[in-house]
């Protein structure tokens, strides 16, 4: 109550989380770690069940909330607590609408503060479900918010300059809308990395070796990919018959304690009917549409180097690609919910000048 005094108190406060996905499924959400303009509290998100308190601060619309790179925090929020935040400011967004080149937050605090932030690869993957953390644990959860203020008064001044507040309080708005999504377990073996080339005799062994995962991962609470690594799985779906052992990524301990099992999805797999995936109907555009395409997409990389931001932060791919369609439906394409109001009054002039010269 004492740290939620001082955090209602203030008019800013910087936010960062740490959750433990490297060395437990489902992941936990293990700390959350909240700067004020005086202190830095780490808030215990494994032992402290209640935190309902905190709930009122993030979604309060008077005192801004710091991230950077806030999309995984507010979907881990979102997921673990129903917690919602409000009034956000993303030093990661900000950066890239500010002629920043480097985005990551160490770069940043280099770039921009000049400050040289140690970060060590062994604390990074560590878990972080782990009681008690370690003084050097503690101290690297709150190097991440420590410098959050500083570089967040210098990004909004350059915005201000460059006159983009008004750009990326538009992001940011649509990042607060951000919420966690349940993967569809039934579906999620199609997007395995291999899995597109498969026939549909392999495809029903890949599905029956997923779900044995699956269900191994939630017993043992352990990430899928520590039970069998995805290119074991493609491996055993594609060569059903190989030997364990000459699995790619299986290792010896995998092949004691989960050989059987695995054994036992190959043989219900090849015994299943073999899965068909419709195939993926893409129109093909024709030579003219093609050309009209290449021709937005050089349209945006110029704007872009001319503004300093990456080409897809000017107009949505998608919506090139409807536009190299057809080029005469601009007025629809503007009320789209995908293109972003600065955008739309910022670049929709210039989009419609390329597209009546274009022949």
């Amino acid at each position: 109550s004492h740290a939620v005094q001082g955090m209602s108190d203030s008019s800013a406060i910087a936010i960062d989380t740490e959750s433990n996905s490297r060395h437990r499924y489902p992941e936990q959400l293990c700390l959350i770690q909240i700067a004020t303009g005086h202190k830095i509290y780490i808030i215990d998100a494994i032992s402290l069940k209640d935190l309902t308190p905190l709930k009122a601060i993030l979604e309060h619309g008077s005192i801004m909330k710091i991230l950077h790179g806030a999309d995984y925090d507010i979907r881990s929020l979102d997921r673990h607590r129903g917690f919602h935040i409000r009034n956000l400011f993303d030093t990661e967004i900000a950066a890239r609408f500010s002629g920043a080149t480097q985005f990551g937050l160490a770069a940043l605090l280099k770039d921009i503060l000049g400050l040289n932030i140690e970060k060590s690869n062994r604390l990074q993957q560590s878990d972080w479900g782990l009681r008690p953390l370690s003084a050097e644990a503690i101290e690297y959860a709150a190097s991440d918010v420590r410098h959050l203020f500083d570089l967040q008064e210098i990004l909004d001044q350059r915005l201000r300059a460059l006159g983009r507040t008004e750009w990326v309080a538009e992001e940011f708005a649509r990042l607060e809308q951000v919420r966690y999504t349940e993967p569809n377990l039934e579906t999620a073996y199609l997007s395995i990395k291999g899995a597109k080339n498969l026939d549909g005799p392999s495809l029903a062994i890949l599905q029956s070796l997923f779900r044995f995962r699956e269900m191994v991962a939630r017993r043992l609470r352990r990430p899928p990919y520590f039970i069998i690594p995805d290119p074991a799985l493609i491996s055993l779906s594609v060569n059903p018959t190989l030997a364990l052992a000459e699995v790619p990524g299986l290792g010896q301990m995998a092949i004691q304690r989960f050989g059987r099992g695995i054994q036992q999805a190959v043989t219900e797999g090849i015994a299943a009917p073999p899965i068909h995936v419709p195939p993926c109907t893409i129109e093909r555009l024709s030579i003219e549409q093609i050309q009209r395409l290449n021709g937005l997409k050089a349209w945006r990389i110029s704007l872009g180097e001319t503004l300093s931001i990456e080409p897809f932060f000017v107009w949505p791919t998608a919506s090139l690609e409807r536009l190299a369609k057809a080029p005469d439906t601009l007025d629809a394409e503007l009320g789209s919910d995908s293109i972003r109001r600065w955008q739309r009054e910022n670049f929709s002039q210039s989009l419609r000048a390329h597209l009546n010269f274009q022949p």
